[in-house]
């Protein structure tokens, strides 16, 4: 039934494609479920290698408890700024959280960089998190300490000196100029092994073929990165029809009840 919630007979179909080696979409093709879904679903429950469709659906079943714990009977969910529905808020921010951890962070930092980019301030104290996210301080500061040595939150004292934890416009601008540093030392680090294994050898050549792929994406990486740069600071315009001007001096048209689309030229 695609749009419903997972039943545990589909949890244990995805736990045998899983063990066949299937994708997440022809498993959500046979389940005719999107794929997102299946994504969703296995990335929250350990990861394709450790995904097991009792301990999956068991914990489904104890999260929606504590969602009816923590609402009493007749209580309405919390109100949410400019009218937004709050499940489907809280459907987005499980999907959001499910990319970060496909891209490679693991779960409490992904549901923290979620919960942060989701906010309207774009910032959030520990207690705030520790309350949304309904988990420890422990593991609130944990997550934090990987973001920032990620680049990808930075903190700062509010007006009441509580420490805030900060996604703003440059932050994702840093993150990647730092993973661009990253790569441009391993691309340094294989080239060195040119003169330890000798010039011409098999190990020599993919090691100065790696280093010379690594430094084509940095430099690239860079430059794209520092072009489009001023995308992080447009501010749409919120009269339908009106024309957004971009940082560069360009503009974008902006559709009835939409935003302008960076970086189009009309």
């Amino acid at each position: 039934m695609p749009g419903g919630r997972l039943t545990q007979q589909e949890r244990q179909q995805i736990g045998l494609g899983l063990a066949d080696g299937l994708p997440y979409a022809e498993i959500a093709r046979r389940l005719d479920r999107p794929t997102s879904t299946i994504t969703r679903e296995v990335m929250r429950n350990g990861g394709p290698t450790a995904y097991r469709a009792e301990l999956a659906h068991r914990a489904t079943e104890r999260r929606a408890q504590r969602r009816r714990r923590s609402a009493p009977r007749g209580a309405k969910a919390p109100l949410q700024a400019y009218g937004r529905d709050p499940e489907a808020v809280r459907e987005y921010q499980e999907a959001f959280t499910t990319v970060f951890m496909a891209s490679g962070a693991p779960k409490m930092m992904s549901r923290v960089l979620a919960c942060l980019y989701t906010t309207d301030e774009g910032s959030l104290t520990a207690a705030e998190l520790v309350e949304r996210l309904e988990v420890s301080p422990a593991s609130v500061s944990k997550a934090i300490a990987f973001l920032e040595e990620q680049g990808l939150v930075r903190r700062e004292r509010d007006e009441r000196r509580r420490e805030r934890y900060v996604v703003d416009d440059d932050v994702w601008y840093q993150s990647m100029m730092a993973s661009v540093g990253s790569t441009a030392q391993v691309a340094e680090t294989a080239r060195q092994g040119v003169g330890v294994f000798g010039p011409g050898t098999p190990a020599a050549v993919r090691l100065e073929n790696i280093a010379r792929f690594l430094d084509f994406v940095t430099e690239s990486l860079a430059r794209a990165a520092e072009q489009a740069r001023d995308i992080l600071y447009v501010k749409p315009e919120t009269s339908p029809g009106r024309t957004a001007e971009t940082p560069s001096g360009r503009t974008a048209e902006t559709p009835p009840g939409g935003a302008a689309t960076p970086g189009s030229d009309g």
